[in-house]
């Protein structure tokens, strides 16, 4: 099987079946959705190298990848490892790949926690400066400031900025907000947007002509959209270019951090922050402290954002 490096990627049609394989193997719907995530961004990453192979090697680079980024904890990493191993058995299972392959592949071992990860965040002087960092006479510029605002001003995470449509950006008790947002373990919450997040938006979607469908597409390098989506990792590699031209050391998640820490030292509720943040305690905190989500005071308000003309 010399020219069967990964048929299973090389091929879309084996591709699906095997997906299929290993979701269809899977009892809890969260479940099915985090292994579809993530072997979607091995493949992701592993086109991007080449395709060199579904060898133990490879997924042991991939694993190196993840570790490199302050994006991953050890529990993603371990998660995703997980989901390529099953890619990898059922590759093999089904003769796309060498047993021998998909054996290395199943032995490629987790990653330790090294304790709990705070992360970076910004000041609120270092938020405005990434954020009126792009160069507004491009579309790609209108276009990165506002997800630069949106994941500072909202708290998103990189996912949730990736697939945000039009749709999702309404009114709601004489405010817009992001409705009907699909999280982490499939919550759905609503994010109050800051004025100046709406308005870099606004001024992205007008001049990009956009009224309907994905709010962030692909731009080439001629400053023209090529695309109706942009990926997750896009949205990291974007918040990575501007970061490194200020001089900051972050990745996507810490925009998120640093929504929750401007907003938290601007004293805005911390029950609010949660449930803007959707965190997975948000229930248990309603439950417990009978906490409704106010939009008239959202937390976002306290955050001021002074956006260059």
């Amino acid at each position: 099987m010399d020219n069967n490096e990964l048929t299973v990627i090389q091929n879309p049609e084996s591709l699906d079946q095997i997906k299929a394989l290993v979701i269809d193997g899977l009892n809890s719907p969260h479940s099915k959705t985090a292994y579809a995530h993530a072997i979607d961004d091995f493949l992701n990453w592993y086109q991007d190298q080449g395709k060199p192979g579904l060898t133990k090697a490879t997924v042991n680079a991939y694993k190196a990848h993840l570790q490199s980024s302050t994006d991953y904890a050890p529990s993603t990493i371990n998660l995703r490892l997980s989901a390529i191993r099953r890619l990898a058995i059922e590759a093999a299972d089904n003769d796309l790949i060498e047993e021998t392959q998909g054996n290395g592949v199943a032995k490629v071992k987790g990653v330790k926690s090294s304790g709990v990860r705070s992360g970076n965040w910004l000041t609120l002087e270092q938020a405005e400066r990434l954020i009126n960092a792009p160069d507004l006479t491009r579309l790609k510029g209108l276009r990165d400031r506002a997800i630069l605002a949106l994941m500072i001003g909202g708290g998103l995470r990189r996912s949730e900025v990736a697939n945000l449509k039009i749709e999702n950006i309404q009114q709601r008790e004489s405010r817009w907000a992001i409705i009907d947002m699909i999280g982490k373990g499939n919550r759905v919450r609503t994010i109050p947007l800051p004025n100046w997040a709406k308005r870099a938006i606004d001024e992205w979607i007008e001049t990009a002509n956009i009224s309907s469908g994905y709010v962030f597409r692909p731009i080439n390098k001629g400053d023209t959209i090529t695309g109706e989506k942009l990926t997750s990792q896009a949205i990291q590699n974007i918040v990575k270019e501007y970061a490194a031209a200020c001089g900051f050391n972050l990745a996507a998640h810490d925009l998120r951090r640093t929504f929750a820490q401007l907003a938290r030292k601007a004293n805005a509720p911390i029950d609010q922050i949660q449930l803007t943040l959707g965190h997975a305690s948000v229930q248990t905190t309603e439950r417990y402290l009978g906490t409704k989500q106010d939009l008239t005071t959202a937390p976002c308000d306290l955050i001021n954002i002074h956006l260059d003309n």
